[in-house]
Parts: C-alpha cells; sequence; structure tokens
C-alpha cells in the first residue's frame, strides 16, 4: 500500500490491547497536539477487556491502521500456538466479542503501510508475517536494509525506542525520546505501547511525527489504570494482566 507525499503531522500510536481507558487519554493528548491524521501500529486488541469499544474509536479515527499478531490471531489468521497463556486467553476471549465485521476489519489488514515520508509496521519489516521482536541495533539491520522510506514506525516490544542508521553502518540506539531527522540517515522508531507499557513507565506511550519540522518525539501521557484494572478482573482475564499494568512490565 503506498500513497503520495505531503506535509503532516501525525499521531501515531501502536499496541492499544483493549485499554480503553488508556487509548481514550492518548487520542485526547493528541487531539491537543493538533495532528492532521492519526497512524496505527497494530495490536487493537488482546490483553485488556474492550476490544469492540477500542477498534470501533480506531476505525472512526484512523487513517491507516496495520496488522498486529493479536489481531490477526484474534481472527484465526495468526496460530495461537505462538502466545503464552495470558495472551492465549485474552485473545480467545476478546474474540468472543468481536462482530462478523469486526473481524473482518482486522483480518484485512496490511502487514505493511508505505509511503514516501513513512513506513509502518508491527514487527520487523525483513519478515513482517513473522511478527519478530526488533529490540536492539543488531536486530535492526534487516529491517533497515528493507526500508525504502526514511523513517519507519514500529511496536511490538511495547519498549520506545529509536534506531539510527547512516551510511551502512552498525545501526545506533539513541538515548533519546525527540529527535530532528538528518538528512542522509535512516530511523526506526518503536513508538511503544498505548495499553501495556512494559519500559518500567505506566504511562500509555505514543509518538508525533512532524513531517514539515522534520521532528519526531514520543510521548506519555497518564490514564486511570484502576478503571482499567477493575475491568480485566471483572472478565475473568488472567490477574497478571491487571497488575502488571501498574508496574509498566
Amino acid at each position: 500500500m503506498t500513497t503520495q507525499h505531503s506535509l503532516m503531522r501525525y499521531g501515531i500510536f501502536s499496541d492499544v490491547h483493549s485499554n480503553l481507558e488508556a487509548l481514550e487519554a492518548v487520542l485526547a493528548a493528541l487531539k491537543q497536539e493538533r495532528v492532521d491524521k492519526y497512524l496505527c501500529v497494530g495490536d487493537i486488541v488482546g490483553y485488556a477487556a474492550d476490544p469492540e469499544k477500542c477498534l470501533n474509536l480506531i476505525k472512526s479515527i484512523v487513517s491507516v491502521c496495520v496488522a498486529g499478531n493479536h489481531d490477526w490471531a484474534a481472527t484465526g489468521k495468526f496460530a495461537l500456538a505462538h502466545f503464552n497463556p495470558y495472551a492465549k486467553k485474552a485473545v480467545i476471549q476478546n474474540a468472543l466479542q468481536l462482530s462478523v465485521e469486526d473481524k473482518t476489519y482486522l483480518n484485512n489488514l496490511p502487514l505493511v503501510f508505505k509511503q514516501d515520508s513513512l513506513t509502518l509496521v508491527h514487527a520487523t519489516l525483513d519478515e513482517p508475517s513473522s511478527f519478530n521482536y526488533l529490540l536492539n541495533s543488531e536486530q535492526a539491520i534487516r529491517s533497515f536494509q528493507a526500508l525504502e522510506s526514511q523513517v519507519c514506525f514500529i511496536g511490538h516490544t511495547h519498549q520506545p525506542k529509536i534506531f539510527e542508521f547512516k551510511d551502512d553502518c552498525r545501526p545506533i540506539l539513541l538515548a533519546t525520546s525527540s529527535i530532528k531527522l538528518r538528512k542522509n540517515n535512516k530511523y526506526i522508531v518503536n513508538v511503544g505501547s498505548v495499553g501495556q507499557p512494559r519500559d518500567g513507565d505506566s504511562r500509555a506511550s505514543y509518538c508525533v511525527f512532524d513531517t514539515d519540522k522534520k521532528d519526531i518525539c514520543i510521548k506519555r501521557i497518564g490514564y486511570d489504570i484502576k478503571k482499567a484494572q477493575k475491568k480485566i478482573l471483572d472478565a475473568r482475564l488472567p490477574e497478571f494482566l491487571a497488575t502488571r499494568l501498574s508496574s509498566g512490565c
């Protein structure tokens, strides 16, 4: 899927995982940021208790969404054998709440979206259908080799990170959450997770990309964690999926 380049202010987020409280907080923050378009890097469903409401919100506001492994698993398109018991139970239970129309939407999500200014993929760009984790500079090399635009936005690990690549050197993991793009360099930006952060910060994560200013900034916003936790427990999902939200791990 390809579109033409235009100057835009994008709001980009990933790994909502059925956490309505976190998603609403992020969308409110992005509205204040005056973004032109909303982009989602996959995993709308899974783990938490509001898959249908999160999906409806995203369908109403997001311009482009790519497929996450939980999205495809909820439709039977990605094998549950790849999931741990907590994730598997949540996917199965989430799927029961989705309509045929919802499942069709998830099933038809593309693995990769490309345009001149950016690329979106949930996991790695070199093997998008395998949903491998991209955690370090070594694992980023093949995705950089497959990258045709200057920036690729990813999710999947639930850990916000920015990698920079220049002149076929080894990619560098930048110790920052905000950058200005350098003309001849390429970037892979993990926007972190809205609904289940795993970097020790329990606040929801999202990203703003200004293609005019060439600025990218990963930001955080607090949300009603206790309410999200209560919903998970009331839905009789694994307790661990509720308690982990407090620690952001």
